[in-house]
């Protein structure tokens, strides 16, 4: 079944969810569309973490990292294979903007290999040279640092609370950035 209406729930994360998220993180990152996370890592940043649970199982997760005072990056963000396009991914990005916004952040940002998705969401594309805080924390350790096949997107949190919903809602009837998707 490959719908548009969401068939999960997006809540925070708990520990007791830890153990279910693991084998989705583990096969993206064989994949090599994530950086691997260790069990330790999601239990120290569990407060970071949403989760989607249907069927009374975790089916997708993402988090939002808080890497300085006007930055935050959403990381991490995966849906099982058979639970992709129903919604689910987008209702994660937008609890996750929702917590940037109740921060106080004036932006968020992600690396990804489908920027399409966050173009939708209203996220525009950028350059990662002008991340400089993420380059430091994380993109040096990264084995794939010199030839990194990722695409920085940004979203500015300064506008009104409903832009990730309108952008949503605009690409539904297949509008990207207030012009007709090809």
């Amino acid at each position: 079944m490959n719908t548009n209406t969401p068939t999960a729930v997006v809540r925070k994360a708990r520990l007791s969810d830890v153990p279910d998220m693991l084998p989705i993180l583990d096969e993206y990152a064989r994949q090599a569309e994530i950086l691997p996370r260790t069990a330790a890592d999601v239990y120290q940043t569990i407060r970071e973490w949403v989760v989607a649970e249907a069927d009374g199982r975790i089916v997708a997760m993402g988090s939002l990292l808080v890497l300085w005072e006007d930055l935050a990056e959403i990381r991490s963000l995966v849906i099982a294979p058979e639970f992709q396009g129903r919604g689910i991914g987008r209702q994660i990005v937008e609890q996750l903007v929702a917590e940037a916004r109740q921060l106080g952040l004036p932006r968020v940002f992600a690396l990804t290999r489908k920027p399409g998705f966050f173009l939708k969401l209203g996220f525009h594309l950028t350059r990662i040279e002008d991340l400089p805080r993420k380059v430091q924390k994380d993109c040096v350790f990264c084995p794939k640092f010199h030839a990194c096949d990722e695409v920085a997107v940004v979203l500015p949190l300064t506008g009104p609370e409903e832009t990730v919903r309108q952008a949503a809602a605009a690409s539904a009837n297949g509008r990207v950035n207030g012009r007709r998707e090809a």
